[in-house]
């Protein structure tokens, strides 16, 4: 994968880019805010690992500004452990995962790997419908009414668990294994920011929703009765 890392601190930057370029990756490094919304719209990357501290921008305008321009580029975001307010906003603006610091280097390429994983789940359909909402999972393209929806990796990789079978509630324990691998208790409010972004995007303008909460149960994908 090309990833672009914008961290402010030069011996964590060394080593996270030393650390993926072992696993195979083409990395750069930017230091601030301002180059690294820089770097990332002036070439494409597939994946920026975003510090959210970062000196002349901030984190989380360069994940807005990055999402203004449409940028497709999956972003795991790296915040300080007590920062939980900064973490949710940053999945709030885009962001498809985060890894608090300080982390395992071990764990940092497991989450950018898996982030890197756009292949789909073996025997499932390549076209995947509820209603009007069309998904093709070959191409990671989806639509409603023939619209097309624009979603980040993680949003698609929810969606595709719920629409893999129409009517069932999944909770959000169980979409949190499904999609992330994790199962502590701050990854459940995570699946919950994604259900609303989801939300936003699949329902927001058409008159019946597809995306349903069932109280004390989980989420469920339903055609109208």
């Amino acid at each position: 994968m090309r990833i672009l890392v914008i961290e402010d601190e030069p011996q964590l930057a060394g080593h996270v880019t030393r650390a993926l370029a072992r696993r195979g990756h083409t990395v750069v490094a930017q230091p601030d805010g301002a180059l690294g919304l820089r770097a990332a719209l002036a070439h494409p990357h597939d994946l920026i690992v975003l510090d959210l501290n970062l000196p002349t921008l901030d984190g989380l305008s360069v994940l807005a500004r990055l999402r203004q321009a449409g940028s497709p580029a999956r972003v795991l975001i790296l915040t300080a452990k007590a920062e939980v307010e900064h973490r949710v906003k940053g999945l709030q603006s885009g962001a498809d995962d985060y890894l608090a610091k300080p982390f395992a280097m071990d764990e940092l390429i497991a989450r950018v790997e898996a982030l890197g994983r756009r292949t789909a789940t073996p025997g499932v359909a390549d076209l995947l419908q509820v209603a009007d909402l069309q998904m093709d999972v070959r191409h990671r393209r989806v639509t409603r009414a023939g619209k097309i929806i624009p979603l980040s990796p993680r949003e698609f990789d929810v969606l595709q668990v719920l629409l893999q079978e129409p009517g069932r509630a999944f909770s959000r324990t169980e979409l949190c294994g499904r999609v992330w691998q994790r199962d502590h208790e701050y990854d459940t409010r995570t699946v919950e920011i994604f259900i609303t972004r989801l939300r936003k995007k699949v329902d927001t303008g058409f008159s019946v929703p597809l995306i349903h909460t069932l109280r004390a149960v989980g989420y469920t994908v339903r055609a109208p009765d």
